[in-house]
């Protein structure tokens, strides 16, 4: 199972690496978008983390 926001990201860019061979570039832009904002999210969480 997707455990953790960097499980998520992973499984939103693998969604948009099918989906853009599929010819789906709308969904897999949509896709990455949010495997990259996941792992932003989860940058900044760790970051925070370590300093306190």
């Amino acid at each position: 199972m997707v455990n953790g926001l960097v499980g998520l990201a992973i499984l939103f860019f693998i969604i948009a690496l099918v989906l853009a061979i599929l010819g789906a570039r709308g969904a897999a832009g949509i896709s990455m978008s949010i495997a990259k904002w996941l792992i932003i999210l989860f940058v900044i969480l760790a970051i925070i983390s370590l300093l306190l």
